[in-house]
């Protein structure tokens, strides 16, 4: 197709740009880009360049921000893209497109579009390695990344795998695709599946529905074999991935099969997504097994756990003999049930029974620790015990068995669909669980210290566990002791932090400055950005950066996915990959005694605001 031609179908800018004038094309990358505009022309297409006012448009250099290109079907934008400069180090991170290596200077970066248009544009971008087969450029795998983490706020699982079998298998509608063309169209479609899998796979690779589209794309990798041996790279990653082998016959996949293209629907919505992680398949929860009214024990245990074993771990905690304590769970109309050693404490859905209450025998009543006060002395007596490293060192290992199991997705998850995607984020609530119940925990151990000096020990530990915790990059937990710390229930006491060392008292002072919320917290992001991965990041304020970018900003523009802020909420997303990085090799866990690693595992927490402010004024009652 000639220039004067394509000109016709490609471009349409200003009145001054018409049939028969000329449009100059500065940089080499408009060149290289030419034939893939000519082949979305002889689709029905049309290239629009939006540039800035001004008498003399060819004359100066244009801003990045002032070129962006539209692409239009049918009279409505469907793809928007906008040029951005490598060079400039605000834009790398979120710089997009491939090209040639002599045009990486000038890159395109999405702004909006459809989802199909988004995805055919990340398939045109990347550009392969002609010796390995893989993607260059470190900003179109940004880009990749972009989209395999957030896809599900606009577009299901169905979709995709449809969109990806469709690109794989189908040809050019006009004009003739030759044959290095069609292998690398296959090559691009086989990288995406293959970093979509290595990226979601905990989430995917359990789903009945996604072993079949993989077994569907398996087929016919294996039908291409014949004309393109080069993709038996491919054929062995996919099998790496789903235990695919070679089991059937050969006559069912001869190169020569005229076999008709399989679409399954997969809706992310209706047939949801499994386990994504050894943790996950174990499927760990943290029970609350209620002692009092207000207050309960924490336990970790494993779904599948019987009322005997929960039992068992409560009357440990309690130093309480088993054979005196029954586990009742309260039902919601009112009802109680009376649990048998054999029964299952948890449904298939994770789901209780009803609230869990451990109760005397003899009394079937709930136990009421706050009126003993010998009970309450052992207490104290047991933490004062416990060395502060080991209760850090626990603290951190009891969240890394949460947090390392925690995925990128699960924010995008709990910030656009919380409710409904519950199931999908269960490590990510469990961590926001268990920050909250430090944070009680804290305070209930202190308010159930009854003498003055012992009270001033036991605020001593928690500022030297906070440090600890600290040191060991554990903000998650070191966050929660200092709130536990700064509720008004124990703030209040005046007569206790009076009696507090001074170094003790510079020192949660300076612990206190970490955790203060002036200039959107930046004492704690300037902290935490100097220390190396692995590490745990405070959970809730990473929770409300993403919340603040999804209600600031529209998903659709027009119809079309805002992209630029998926970009943001992915740029986000991509700090827990980035802490869980080299879990196992900086040390961040270790060991810690059995009997610290028990008290841990089983936190005792009254969680009634008003019970815990009213044991704070029987400490220290009212002038």
């Amino acid at each position: 197709m000639s220039w004067d031609c394509g000109l016709r179908y490609m471009f349409s800018v200003s009145p001054a740009l018409q049939q028969g004038n000329k449009c100059i094309m500065h940089d080499k990358e408009d060149l290289s880009r030419l034939e893939m505009v000519q082949r979305l022309a002889k689709d029905g297409c049309r290239f629009l360049q939006n540039h800035s006012k001004g008498p003399d448009r060819t004359s100066e250099p244009q801003s990045d921000e002032a070129v962006r290109l539209c692409l239009r079907e049918r009279g409505h934008n469907v793809l928007v893209l906008q040029r951005v400069s490598s060079e400039q180090p605000a834009l790398t991170a979120s710089a997009r497109g491939g090209g040639k290596v002599e045009a990486r200077n000038r890159r395109y970066m999405v702004v909006s579009g459809t989802p199909e248009k988004i995805l055919e544009h990340l398939l045109n971008d990347l550009t392969l390695d002609d010796d390995r087969g893989t993607p260059q450029g470190k900003e179109s795998d940004t880009l990749l990344d972009d989209f395999l983490l957030t896809y599900p706020v606009f577009m299901s699982t169905s979709d995709l795998c449809q969109a990806l079998l469709g690109h794989y298998c189908t040809k050019r509608h006009r004009g003739k695709e030759d044959r290095k063309e069609a292998l690398e169209r296959k090559q691009k479609v086989l990288h995406l599946v293959l970093q979509w899998m290595c990226l979601c796979k905990d989430f995917l690779r359990e789903d009945e529905h996604i072993k079949l589209f993989m077994k569907t794309l398996y087929r016919y990798v294996l039908d291409d074999l014949y004309e393109h041996p080069v993709l038996e790279k491919d054929i062995e990653e996919l099998q790496k991935l789903y235990q695919l082998h070679h089991r059937h016959t050969v006559d069912e996949y001869s190169p020569h099969r005229k076999g008709k293209a399989f679409f399954h629907p997969l809706s992310l919505k209706e047939n949801g997504l499994h386990s994504r992680s050894s943790h996950r398949e174990t499927k760990e929860v943290l029970c609350h097994v209620y002692v009092t009214m207000d207050s309960y024990l924490s336990i970790r245990v494993h779904s599948e756990i019987m009322a005997q074993e929960l039992l068992q771990a409560a009357a440990e905690r309690l130093n309480v003999p088993q054979a005196e304590l029954v586990l009742v769970a309260i039902t919601y109309p009112g009802g109680r049930l009376l649990l048998q050693p054999r029964d299952k404490v948890f449904s298939n859905s994770l789901q209780s029974v009803g609230r869990l209450h451990v109760c005397r025998k003899d009394l079937c009543e709930v136990l009421n620790p706050f009126t003993d006060n010998s009970e309450l002395q052992q207490r104290t007596a047991r933490m004062l015990s416990l060395n502060t490293w080991d209760v850090a060192v626990a603290l951190t290992d009891f969240e890394w068995t949460i947090f390392g199991s925690v995925h990128e997705q699960e924010l995008v998850y709990f910030t656009f669909n919380r409710h409904a995607c519950s199931k999908y984020t269960m490590p990510l609530e469990l961590l926001l669980q268990r920050c909250n119940e430090v944070q009680l925990w804290v305070m209930t151990e202190v308010l159930l210290c009854p003498t003055l000096c012992k009270r001033i020990q036991l605020i001593k530990k928690f500022i030297k566990i906070s440090a600890h915790c600290k040191a060991q990059r554990n903000f998650n937990c070191f966050f929660a002791i200092i709130m536990g710390l700064n509720a008004a229930a124990i703030s209040r006491l005046g007569q206790t932090w009076e009696k507090i060392p001074g170094k003790f008292k510079k020192l949660f002072s300076e612990l206190e400055a970490l955790t203060d919320p002036s200039l959107n917290h930046k004492a704690y992001r300037d902290s935490f950005k100097k220390m190396k991965a692995p590490k745990i990041p405070f959970l809730p304020l990473l929770l409300k950066d993403i919340t603040f970018i999804h209600e600031g900003n529209k998903t659709f523009h027009d119809n079309l996915v805002n992209f630029e802020k998926l970009h943001m909420i992915a740029d986000i997303a991509r700090l827990i990959r980035q802490c869980q990085k080299d879990q196992m090799g900086n040390g961040i866990t270790q060991k810690s005694s059995s009997e610290v690693r028990a008290y841990i595992d089983y936190l005792h927490i009254i969680d009634n605001q008003q019970t815990l402010f009213e044991l704070s004024q029987r400490l220290e009652p009212r002038a």
